[in-house]
């Protein structure tokens, strides 16, 4: 057993042997999280630097950060587990969100996105970076043999998930306006 702060090291490093070791410890829940809000709160700081800094905007960009990794989670599970399964596929919904909740580790990092003329960019590559993360992850979990099956779901999920986004958005800014 690692220490969170090795669990937090090891998942930004893309280790696979954290993200195996979270999937099979039970009590890595409340890490797993932590690890979520934390980024989540990045993602909606990171964003400072755009249109407005109003605290309900703030706010509201913490919550879309904290669904969006939620509904992709979700998506991921349902996309790896019965869609594109293998047959040595098994997992259950806690295994599986413990290792995609390591996974938005590197989202630690958006919170350099409020960086004058480079937070944007460093915002987007970050959120690259959890994007290989939750590969890694997926393929952990799911116990799939090749990287591209992983690769396949969490793609799928990713752009169905910022679907689902978009739909959202429109609906709250016709709302709002």
């Amino acid at each position: 057993m690692t220490t969170f702060a090795n669990r937090v090291i090891g998942a930004a490093r893309l280790d696979s042997r954290i993200y195996e070791e979270v999937e099979a410890d039970r009590q890595a829940t409340l890490q797993a999280v932590v690890v979520v809000l934390f980024a989540s709160v990045a993602g909606g700081v990171g964003l400072l630097g755009l249109e407005s800094s109003a605290p309900a905007l703030v706010l509201a960009r913490v919550a879309g950060s904290l669904l969006g990794w939620l509904s992709w989670a979700t998506l991921t599970y349902l996309i790896g587990t019965h869609f594109l399964s293998e047959p040595q596929t098994r997992a259950d919904v806690g295994e599986l969100l413990r290792t995609l909740a390591f996974a938005s580790t590197p989202g630690l990092f958006r919170i350099l996105g409020v960086v004058p003329h480079v937070g944007l960019t460093i915002y987007a590559v970050v959120s690259m970076w959890m994007l290989v993360a939750m590969i890694v992850a997926v393929r952990q979990a799911l116990d799939y043999r090749h990287t591209w099956r992983a690769i396949a779901v969490c793609v799928v999920g990713w752009v169905l998930s910022l679907a689902i986004a978009a739909v959202i958005g429109n609906a709250f800014a016709a709302v709002v306006s």
